[in-house]
This record gives C-alpha cells, sequence and structure tokens, in this order.
C-alpha cells in the first residue's frame, strides 16, 4: 500500500444520540452532531475554514423520501455554498465518506473537511424498513429467493456452527456482552444490559396482572422464544441491530495544521477498502475476503500489526458478524473468535475488548452513520472521554471495521497518536 501523500488528522468528533426521534428530521441530528463536534475541538475551530464536506447516507431516498442529502444537511449547519457530495456504500457509507475526505487532504486539494454520517430510518414501518434494506442485496438473485439480511447472517452463522461447532448459545453471550457495555453508553439506542431488560418485563408483566417469569439468568431469557422471537435461526431477536435515527461527525485537517486545533488530535494511520462478490458465489460464508483484503490494506499502510490494535469497533449489525470480524481483522484464528467471545476475551475489562461502544447491536445501528460513529467511539477512548467504559491502558492505536451488504464492501481504518 501506498502512503498517504500528506498525513490526515481528525481533530473534532460528535454524534447524536442514536435511537427512534418520530418529529425529529435527520438534518436536526446532523445539527445535534455538528455542535458536539465543535465543542470537542480543543482549541477552538471556525467552522467557515471548512472547505469540503463529504456526508454518508444510504438510502434517504427511500426512507424518508429525500435525495439529495448533503447540500440540505451543509445548508443545516450553515457552510453553503461549500461543496458538498453524498457517499454510498450502504451499512459502510460513511467509512466512504471518511475515505473521500482523507484521499481529499491527501491530495492536496483541502486542508479541512468535514465527514458526516446520517440515516433516519424510524418514520417506516418495520416491512418496508426491510425491504429498504434489502435493495443492498442483489435484486437479480438474492431478493427473488426470499432472502433479508436476517436471512443473509443466519446463513453465515449456520455454516460457522457446522465449520467450527458455535452453537446459538455463542451468539448469545456477543449480544449480552454489548449490551452491558451499551449500558455505559450514553449516547446508545439501547442502554440497557440484558439483565436490566428482564427486571423491566418482569416489572411489566406484575402491573399487568400477567405471570411473572422467572427466568434464573440471561441465558435463559435469551432462549425464551417470548422475549427473544426467533427471526431467523439462528438469529434472534437479541442478536440483531435496531432499526435507528443518527448522526454522526468528524473534522479532518492536514497534519501539518493539526496543532492549531489540539495537542491530542487522532491521526490517519491506515486506511483500507476493498469488494467482494455476493453470498452466492462465495465458496465459504465464515469469512469475509473484502474484510481481510482492506485490513491488510490498512494494516501495511500503518505499519501495525492486529497485536497492536488497542480500540476496535467492528461492524456486528448481527451478532454472528462480529465473531467472523474479529477473526478477519487478525484478531483470532478461524474458528477461535466465538471462543473468545464465550470466555469473555472480547469483553469491556477482557484482554482484547470489541466494541466498547456497545457496537451497532446495542448503540444502534443508522446505517449511514454507523461508520462515522464507529469512529466517534476511537476518539473518546484514545483521549480518555469513555467515561465508565473507558478501557484501560494507553489506548494509543484504534481501529474501525464497517461492512456494506454482507461483505460486498469493506473499509477498515486504523488510527493513532503522534
Amino acid at each position: 500500500m501506498k502512503k498517504l501523500n500528506r498525513g490526515v488528522a481528525i481533530v473534532g468528533a460528535g454524534m447524536s444520540k442514536f435511537g427512534a426521534f418520530p418529529g425529529r428530521a435527520t438534518r436536526d441530528l446532523f445539527v445535534d452532531a455538528f455542535t458536539e463536534m465543535q465543542g470537542s475541538v480543543d482549541k477552538g475551530v471556525d467552522v467557515n475554514d471548512i472547505e469540503a464536506i463529504f456526508i454518508g447516507n444510504y438510502s434517504s431516498d427511500l426512507f424518508e423520501g429525500q435525495g439529495h442529502t448533503a447540500p440540505f444537511m451543509t445548508d443545516a449547519v450553515g457552510l453553503t455554498p461549500r461543496p458538498a457530495t453524498r457517499c454510498e456504500d450502504a451499512c459502510a457509507s460513511s467509512s466512504a465518506a471518511l475515505r473521500s475526505g482523507i484521499m481529499a487532504i491527501a491530495s492536496g486539494m483541502y486542508d479541512m473537511v468535514l465527514v458526516g454520517g446520517i440515516e433516519k430510518m424510524t418514520d417506516l414501518p418495520t416491512s418496508e424498513v426491510t425491504d429498504t434494506l434489502a435493495t443492498a442485496s442483489d435484486a437479480l438473485y438474492d431478493v427473488p429467493a426470499g432472502y433479508t439480511f436476517p436471512g443473509f447472517y443466519a446463513s453465515i452463522a449456520t455454516a460457522y456452527m457446522d465449520k467450527y461447532g458455535a452453537t446459538p448459545e455463542s451468539w448469545m453471550s456477543v449480544g449480552i456482552k454489548n449490551h452491558n457495555s451499551g449500558s455505559l453508553n450514553p449516547k446508545a439506542q439501547f442502554g440497557q444490559r440484558i439483565i436490566d431488560i428482564m427486571a423491566d418485563k418482569k416489572k411489566g408483566a406484575e402491573k399487568k396482572g400477567k405471570p411473572i417469569p422467572t427466568w434464573a439468568d440471561e441465558m435463559e431469557f435469551m432462549h425464551d422464544p417470548r422475549a427473544n422471537l426467533i427471526i431467523a435461526w439462528p438469529m434472534r431477536l437479541f442478536d440483531c441491530s435496531p432499526v435507528s435515527d443518527g448522526a454522526a461527525t468528524l473534522l479532518l485537517v492536514s497534519e501539518d495544521i493539526a496543532k492549531n486545533f489540539s495537542d491530542n488530535a487522532m491521526y490517519i494511520l491506515g486506511s483500507g477498502q476493498a469488494s467482494d462478490v455476493t453470498l452466492r458465489y462465495r465458496s465459504d460464508l465464515t469469512t469475509l475476503s473484502s474484510a481481510k483484503a482492506a485490513a491488510q490494506q490498512a494494516y501495511e499502510q500503518a505499519g501495525v500489526t492486529p497485536q497492536d490494535i488497542k480500540v476496535a469497533e467492528v461492524h456486528d449489525c448481527f451478532t454472528v458478524a462480529e465473531v467472523v470480524a474479529t477473526e478477519d481483522l487478525g484478531f483470532f484464528k478461524a474458528g477461535q473468535g466465538f471462543e473468545a467471545a464465550e470466555e469473555g476475551i472480547t469483553s469491556l475489562r477482557g484482554p482484547r475488548p470489541i466494541n466498547s461502544s456497545g457496537g451497532l447491536k446495542s448503540k444502534g445501528h443508522p446505517v449511514g452513520a454507523s461508520g462515522a460513529g464507529q469512529v466517534v467511539e476511537v476518539w473518546k477512548q484514545m483521549r480518555g472521554e469513555a467515561g465508565e467504559r473507558q478501557l484501560e491502558g494507553d489506548i494509543d492505536i484504534g481501529l474501525t471495521h464497517n461492512v456494506g451488504g454482507t461483505g460486498e464492501s469493506c473499509f477498515v481504518h486504523i488510527f493513532g497518536r503522534k
């Protein structure tokens, strides 16, 4: 991989709360994220110095009936007439925007750009959300065959179980872990541990005069088909990321001016992007070749190895996706990722913490904003600003892994301090 012609730094980052916000427009959430980003710049910033805007968005056209979203976001934060570009790569759209922003600065065209990610999904009923997301799969073959994304990832999960001996409990352990982390994230859509959700359901049953559930522990709750419905076996409700609204923003500048804004900037060490064939052409469903290729590019450009990564936000649209990602990224050997999750190795206080934010599973998955939201978590962890979920030790190198579709596209970014 070639090195960047010019270094790029992130000097500000912000995000809205992720969740369901009836009555609020996408641009309202974008303003929330933009305002927080402004306040995060240590030495202050004149936003009028921003020269271009790159916005990741998957499908405002179908979710909201609104296309041409980038200039509308630009107008909402008072940055017209600067050039504004929308980037689309399914659930990896804002990682595509980040990579575009990196290349824009590295090329020398700009010194400061704004990168954002937006999506508002909850205004549609679930069936229409499913149809909209299905447009990220192969409309000629996959959709007519009846596949939806829960079905795709259920196929990945069953193939993995058959090959490596994982069980449905393996995926459940990932969901429990990520809800534990998400409970410490004030921006998370589901900021509750599974045990807290159990308690709420018991109280609700008692209040309604219904029989009170007698789950002994989280695993018994996760096995209850009334509380944790099977969506596409072995993927159950708590294996699936939610339908979400949200926005995230990042302020990128050239390395030579980064110190003007912060003495604690986060620098781009490596950027990788790769694509893959659709699921039906793959000889092995237990790995994403695009993730492996993107990771190899990013590691090579950054000059680091998987063992150097201290904080990692990976794409867990479904619990099985996190396990596959940890193997594709080289954190664990093939077939060992599920054991690491079961043994607590990837938990917040484990030796290899994954998704300290709660991941897409608990934090939320407003698809166009998810990649940028991952970077916000790495930003907070590397600056020691993650509060109760702050990781232990010197968090000096971080990574984000963001997948579009079922891996037809993938981006891996590596960040560090200088």
